[in-house]
């Protein structure tokens, strides 16, 4: 790819038009090659070539629709700090294992600082959530502490990465 680079990995290199082209798949995974090309300045075939390889390279992953919670009645979004008793790497395996097919944890990072963990859950009410914690967070061994916060409202959210340096 021609023109400015932009290297954000050692394998992969995107020039301004394959970043805008991204920029536009971001926002509406759902646009024709033929709408991105006009707003990238590009015929369809190379703009069709720029998308696969973007594809290819792995640099897009999958594209997903992307659900209103609230039209579906999914109200409360908590921010779960969890420490665990022990930080070893079999602790950490437990762990994520227990978590990883609850429906209701959208996110989880390992962090660093004062919690081990940080989950974003999403459920439709607080007796949902009790239930959540009381039967499955708090009967994983490794688990010494959690700690809850209620997100009162949403103020931003993208699923866009930032693309420009």
């Amino acid at each position: 790819m021609a023109g400015n680079k932009h290297k954000y990995t050692e394998e992969v290199e995107l020039d301004d038009v394959t970043i805008r082209i991204l920029d536009c798949l971001q926002q509406n995974a759902e646009m024709s090659v033929a709408e991105i090309a006009e707003i990238v300045g590009l015929s369809q075939t190379p703009c069709w070539r720029r998308v696969n390889e973007l594809k290819n390279s792995g640099v897009i992953t999958k594209s997903v629709a992307i659900a209103d919670p609230e039209k579906l009645g999914l109200l409360v979004n908590v921010f779960v700090h969890v420490t665990l008793t022990k930080q070893t790497e079999e602790a950490l395996h437990q762990f994520e294992a227990a978590i990883s097919d609850l429906p209701e944890i959208m996110e989880c990072y390992l962090m660093s600082g004062e919690a081990d963990y940080m989950l974003r859950v999403v459920v439709r009410d607080l007796r949902e959530y009790q239930q959540l914690l009381t039967s499955c967070l708090t009967k994983i061994p490794t688990v010494s502490s959690i700690r809850s916060s209620f997100a009162l409202s949403r103020v931003k959210y993208t699923t866009a990465l930032p693309l420009r340096t």
